[in-house]
């Protein structure tokens, strides 16, 4: 069944080879051939491409006019959210006046009169019976009655600062709005204090000269009713024409009313709880798309008349430079220098100038692989080098087979770590930080807070780096067989600087049980050699080591200029 399926698969793989051959013998024709076909491609479709580039076109007008509309709609939220916004501030400091009670309405009326004097609001206090306590618009004293609002209850029961809808106010004879906040009087009585301006004060918000030509703009509260509105016709007070808007419509749409169809944008202001609704209608909106046609339409007919009159005169220039490129496609391929030739054309001169830049770039290649080839030799040497190192002191260190595959498979995961950030920041250097937390990561104790880093931005050479790789392993290692790690309380404090061009990194532990034998003859294991020989040798580092009460200390100074490639700070 198997065999059977395989030749299947090789006799339909090979009838497809064979439809593809003769296709490709039944196109090869000549360069006329293909002008013809050109010909008639230029002349037959002008006006499907037409087409083509009018919906294109009409679809990114009406991601314009979408974007214009919401960036309207969204300005005149920031213009009524930054009113609502002042007036709730404004009513926030009034209320700290230690004057707000019944014995000192006179003088809170007066601070409130000069607060609000180049203002379009009036401070207007309401007690629980929904009575007018004062209002600046008129003189203190004057019998004011019940407040207009017809919702005023809903602003005491929510005990939060809100916004009222729009409602005629009897004492001024207009439209006006108000932004209330709940106070407690100090003998307990609640109040409502608040700012209340006429609804014409917003007109500045749905200005026409921000709007596009023939859009309109109006404000609506929560009811449905018109704050205000850019177009005369629709007057503050009555509920909105268009009423087939939802309580609550973001975005952009279609709305048909009065036997008309008008393009709507609509946003939700979040502070007020009103809505910002811009219309237009759609005949307006749809013109720029009309004039769009036929303006398009008339590009498609001259489109094909230059394209049936400009491909004979292509043709005949392509001709004479498709040799050449030949020609000079075929010394590319031989390794031969090329040089870019001058042609009328500039998409032929662009194909030259871009074989000329291969035949460079090819060259330049083949001396980088040369190049990275001797590196890799070189990389894989050092790599070699020192695996036999660590394979040596593993094998001299250990006492048995398992404690020596364990020893070298620690040793090999160090190596491959410091090899990982070698590769992933060759051209950069490798970040000494990066570097130390990840041969201390298999190390680190639940409290992290044990380990400190302290040190600057530093960027080290890849086979430095490869080196303290090695080192901060085997210390790490020693610490938590050893040292401060093997303690529940032990800690390790890793600082480096740079020092008059010398790198000095300080390990010091802290908090280790040592023992009497391990203070009389420190254990000279591979983390030691390391330090001593690669450290001493490679790096030509001083080595300092201190064993203290508590842990041992090591001090390690690597001069700079020990070679220009080796370290290299990324900010001190």
């Amino acid at each position: 069944m198997v065999e059977a399926s395989k030749s299947e698969r090789e006799i339909s793989a090979g009838g497809l080879q064979a439809a593809a051959s003769y296709i490709r013998h039944y196109l090869r024709r000549p360069f006329s051939f293909y002008l013809i076909s050109l010909l008639l491609i230029a002349i037959i479709p002008p006006f499907i491409f037409s087409l083509v580039i009018l919906k294109r076109s009409l679809d990114a007008q009406e991601q314009v006019v979408t974007s214009l509309l919401r960036a309207s709609t969204g300005s005149v939220t920031r213009i009524v959210e930054r009113e609502v916004d002042g007036m709730r501030t404004t009513l926030k400091v009034l209320s700290t006046s230690p004057a707000i009670d019944l014995g000192g309405m006179g003088t809170f009326f007066n601070r409130a009169s000069v607060a609000l004097a180049d203002s379009d609001s009036d401070m207007i206090m309401i007690d629980r019976s929904h009575n007018l306590r004062l209002n600046t618009r008129f003189p203190f004293g004057t019998p004011l009655g019940k407040t207009s609002d017809p919702e005023i209850e809903r602003a005491f029961t929510s005990n939060l600062p809100s916004v009222s809808g729009v409602f005629f106010s009897e004492a001024s004879g207009r439209w006006v709005f108000s932004v209330y906040l709940p106070y407690m009087a100090p003998d307990g009585e609640q109040f409502l204090l608040g700012l209340t301006q006429d609804a014409s004060s917003m007109a500045k918000a749905v200005n026409r000269e921000t709007l596009s030509p023939g859009w309109n703009a109006a404000l609506v509260d929560g009811a449905g009713k018109v704050i205000v509105s850019s177009d005369p016709a629709v007057r503050s007070g009555e509920p909105f024409f268009l009423k087939a808007l939802p309580a609550i419509s973001i975005g952009v749409g279609n709305v048909r009313a009065n036997g008309a169809e008008y393009r709507v944008v609509s946003e939700f202001s979040v502070v007020a709880g009103w809505r910002i609704v811009a219309w237009a209608p759609r005949e307006i909106v749809d013109q720029p798309m009309v004039s769009s046609f036929l303006w398009l339409s008339l590009g498609g007919v001259l489109f094909a008349g230059i394209a049936i009159a400009g491909s004979l005169t292509i043709a005949r220039l392509l001709t004479q430079g498709v040799k050449l490129l030949a020609l000079d496609a075929r010394r590319l391929g031989a390794g031969e220098a090329i040089e870019p030739r001058r042609y009328m054309i500039t998409e032929v001169e662009a194909v030259s100038a871009a074989l000329a830049l291969a035949a460079a770039a090819r060259t330049r290649a083949e001396a980088e692989i040369r190049l990275l080839m001797r590196e890799v030799a070189h990389r894989s040497k050092n790599q070699l080098t020192v695996i036999q190192s660590m394979l040596a002191q593993s094998a001299a260190s250990a006492e048995d087979t398992p404690e020596f595959v364990d020893a070298f498979r620690r040793r090999l995961a160090g190596l491959a770590r410091s090899t990982d950030l070698m590769l992933a920041n060759a051209a950069l250097g490798v970040e000494f930080r990066e570097l130390v937390l990840g041969q201390l990561q298999p190390f680190m104790p639940d409290d992290q807070n044990r380990v400190v880093l302290n040190g600057p931005d530093l960027r080290l050479d890849t086979q430095m780096a490869q080196t303290l790789g090695m080192v901060f392993h085997e210390l790490a290692t020693n610490a938590i067989k050893h040292g401060a790690l093997a303690s529940p309380a032990g800690t390790i404090m890793l600082e480096w600087a740079v020092e008059e061009r010398t790198l000095v990194i300080r390990w010091r532990e802290r908090g280790a049980k040592m023992s009497v034998s391990n203070k009389a003859k420190p254990r000279r294991g591979f983390g030691t050699i390391v330090l001593e020989r690669m450290l001493g040798m490679a790096l030509r580092a001083e080595l300092e080591r201190t064993m203290h009460a508590d842990g041992i200390e090591w001090l390690i100074r690597i001069p700079r200029d020990s070679g220009r490639d080796e370290t290299e700070e990324a900010a001190e």
